[in-house]
């Protein structure tokens, strides 16, 4: 039985069918939950929720949750997780893309060097790379679409090395989003940054194919998952979150994916955490074969293979959360008639900052003009997104890079 009940009377005990008002105002990436601790509570009353929806056969009523919430005796401590990351200011996307440029050299250097020891078999110590993920962390922690905004436009030949760092990134994001702990979330950035450890065995020829891949091409392609496995529990001192998503980013929610054709709760949720970032930074990137989509679009698509079964629904939604419903690097179309991308959208996710550039009434360029539309005074919004090949637009890319 579903029974609606205002924020003040949520107890401990209470299962959570849905919350009121939209799911882009709330902090909780689940739909549904079990109210399971005390701090829950607390999270739920300050969230801004004013009612909700909740499931009496799957916990207690109003008053059954107020007769069994303990009144005196507190909830045992939680022990402190073993790692933190130093604490840091938020910053806007101007100041965090020159370190994220910086990051990036750094990153396609480390990640270049540890293949060529994976190809010549001397991969020993992936904690190696720890720093860098901390420092990848870092930057998504001051500006959450920074650096994986500004990996997007990695040239096709980098695709291998620096999608490893955008995984890295989108993983941090992700988890982060829905609440994971620091010791986790820096286990999910070295997930990221290995998951596709095993590509370093198959043959450059087969990676950088710019046609369809024969059975056999592909075959060895699907093979990586495996071999990546492999090579880091040679290694040796990989976490399980890295062996789990390196062997099981593939798989799929419905069970249709490699190597184990798992299903639903059976993978893992940083697997398929993984399975969401991975398909997206390939998606919106340049590849031998073709160019990458929009990463508005690239949502829109995988969206619909959400739905038919390829992610997790709830964990893509909070992706999406994350990544923002207009993407940094989106085109939009402005009620006013005027074309603008998108340059940060770290403060509102449906009132992004943009850069204004192009007048189609005029159908013709204008001086570029950035623009905050979650101000009072901005006097204009987002109509839509738009497709720049139907405008004849290209490089759209350089007008949020020229505003930072």
């Amino acid at each position: 039985m579903i029974k609606k009940i205002t924020i003040d009377q949520v107890r401990h005990g209470m299962y959570v069918h849905a919350l009121g008002g939209s799911w882009l105002n709330n902090p909780f990436w689940a739909p549904s939950f079990a109210v399971d601790s005390h701090e829950l509570v607390h999270k739920l009353k300050t969230c801004g929720v004013k009612d909700l929806e909740i499931d009496l056969s799957r916990g207690v009523d109003v008053a059954e949750a107020q007769v069994q919430a303990p009144a005196v005796v507190p909830e045992a401590p939680r022990a402190p997780a073993a790692f933190r990351f130093q604490k840091v200011q938020p910053t806007g996307m101007v100041d965090e893309l020159h370190h994220a440029a910086r990051l990036v050299k750094q990153s396609k250097q480390a990640i270049s060097a540890m293949f060529d020891d994976v190809r010549m078999g001397r991969l020993q110590d992936v904690q190696t790379v720890m720093p860098l993920v901390e420092d990848i962390a870092s930057s998504v922690i001051r500006n959450p679409g920074a650096l994986v905004s500004l990996v997007r436009l990695k040239q096709a030949d980098d695709y291998t090395y620096l999608h490893s760092v955008a995984v890295s990134a989108m993983m941090v994001a992700l988890g982060k989003q829905i609440g994971l702990d620091d010791a986790e979330l820096r286990d999910c950035g070295l997930a990221g940054l290995l998951h596709d450890i095993g590509k370093a065995i198959v043959p450059l020829e087969i990676l950088n194919k710019p046609g369809k891949l024969t059975d056999a091409e592909f075959k060895a392609v699907k093979e990586h998952s495996k071999g990546g496995y492999e090579i880091l529990v040679a290694a040796g001192n990989a976490p399980p979150i890295a062996l789990d998503v390196c062997l099981h980013h593939h798989e799929k929610f419905d069970g249709t994916g490699y190597p184990h054709g798992l299903k639903g709760d059976a993978i893992s949720l940083h697997a398929r955490m993984g399975a969401i970032c991975d398909v997206y930074d390939a998606v919106t990137s340049n590849r031998p074969y073709k160019a990458g989509w929009c990463p508005a679009e690239s949502l829109r698509r995988m969206a619909e293979w959400a739905k038919g079964g390829h992610f997790d629904p709830q964990l893509f939604a909070a992706f999406v959360k994350c990544i923002g419903i207009f993407p940094v690097g989106t085109l939009v179309k402005l009620k006013s008639g005027r074309l603008a991308v998108v340059v940060d959208n770290s403060k509102s996710l449906l009132q992004p900052l943009v850069r204004i550039f192009y007048s189609t009434k005029s159908m013709s360029y204008i001086p570029p003009l950035s623009l905050d539309l979650a101000t009072a005074g901005a006097l204009d919004s987002i109509a839509g997104r738009e497709d720049a090949e139907r405008w004849g637009l290209k490089d759209i890319d350089r007008y949020w890079l020229d505003a930072a």
